[in-house]
């Protein structure tokens, strides 16, 4: 299977409709956060569907798909990488760790960043040091801050929280709704497996975080506490 049938195959999936949908719904227009975005209109169900089909093409047919114009090719690509990395042996899953950090620039949106960091990113510096992390939260783009906080998620899921919270606590003060809906989603997730450690941390910042991460990180609480949060009670 080559690069060009696989593009064809999107084309003959794709829906104007859809497209239109998706083209506001992931906010292409000017100045927007996806300003310029291009969509087939292809649903993430068929793609994942795709991504079992194509997963054995090779890394550098993937990262022809990775860098299309077109978003659904983009995500496609990451579906597919994530496949391999999961079934590679270390020197595969190295080529696609330096691949996507090499090439963040076209995983430029949340969706593309939410089905791929933790899966690659995360999984790749589980037992290794975390220093791209931190290179990543102090970014000047916003997916490469979102990539930061989403990447531990993988961590999370094993029951290491440290890293999370360093990284909350660096993007605290960032200016972006997108960074801070992701980094109260991942204090949720943290809560879930030890609300202790949630509430250490929030209680100590809850009153500098912006509102939507508050919201998103207490989202689950009963509401008694969640409104006591809200009104500063706490």
């Amino acid at each position: 299977m080559n690069v060009q049938n696989i593009q064809a195959k999107l084309k003959q999936l794709g829906s104007k409709e859809k497209a239109k949908i998706l083209q506001r719904f992931f906010k292409t227009g000017p100045g927007e956060y996806g300003e310029g975005d291009v969509f087939l209109g292809v649903k993430v169900p068929e793609l994942r569907k795709l991504a079992k089909e194509y997963d054995g093409i090779t890394i550098p047919q993937a990262r022809r798909l990775l860098t299309s114009a077109i978003h659904e090719e983009r995500l496609l690509s990451l579906f597919i990488l994530v496949r391999k990395y999961q079934k590679g042996d270390d020197p595969v899953k190295k080529e696609i760790y330096d691949l996507y950090l090499n090439h963040t620039e076209f995983v430029n949106n949340w969706d593309l960043v939410d089905g791929s960091a933790q899966h690659i990113v995360g999984a790749f510096l589980m037992n290794k040091k975390k220093d791209p992390l931190y290179r990543l939260a102090k970014s000047e783009d916003l997916w490469e801050r979102r990539i930061s906080i989403l990447s531990t998620f993988h961590f999370i899921k094993q029951d290491k929280f440290s890293e999370t919270l360093k990284i909350a606590k660096t993007l605290l003060t960032d200016k972006e709704d997108l960074i801070h809906k992701a980094v109260g989603w991942m204090l949720r997730e943290i809560g879930k497996r030890h609300l202790q450690t949630e509430e250490t941390f929030l209680k100590k910042y809850y009153q500098k975080m912006p509102r939507t991460m508050l919201r998103y990180a207490i989202e689950k609480f009963p509401e008694p506490k969640r409104q006591k949060y809200l009104k500063g009670q706490i």
